[in-house]
């Protein structure tokens, strides 16, 4: 299955640099609808501005790493959680994330994980 959108954590995850939103932004480019799903309360408007959707905390009713919530966050956006690509930093989100069908990606450093989404979405480098 052809993946179809980006799910992103965001502390632990955009806040390890620029370059990760900077990715985010250019997977949107492409067409690819994004979303930021985040256990944080609040995120800033610059962050929160770069995706098509954004979950905090408990908005839709679950929270990570529950697999319903990344069925829910696929369903908003249009797509199949199978052509969903997740990203995050806690081991038990990814988990979860796998559980529900999604693609994962483990963030452990900024570089590794923009390679990552750039391979997986075939971006430009």
């Amino acid at each position: 299955m052809a993946l179809r959108a980006l799910v992103m954590d965001y502390a632990g995850v955009l806040t390890d640099g620029p370059q990760l939103l900077d990715v985010v932004r250019r997977v949107r480019s492409a067409g690819v609808p994004t979303a930021l799903v985040t256990d944080a309360e609040t995120v800033p408007e610059d962050c929160a501005a770069a995706f098509d959707l954004v979950v905090l905390g408990a908005a839709l009713g679950v929270r990570k790493p529950d697999p319903e919530l990344y069925r829910q966050v696929a369903a908003r956006l249009g797509v199949a959680v199978t052509g969903c690509v997740v990203v995050d930093d806690h081991a038990r989100n990814v988990r979860g994330a796998r559980a529900a069908g999604a693609v994962v990606v483990h963030h452990h450093e900024e570089a590794a994980t923009i390679a990552e989404v750039e391979a997986l979405f075939d971006l430009p480098v």
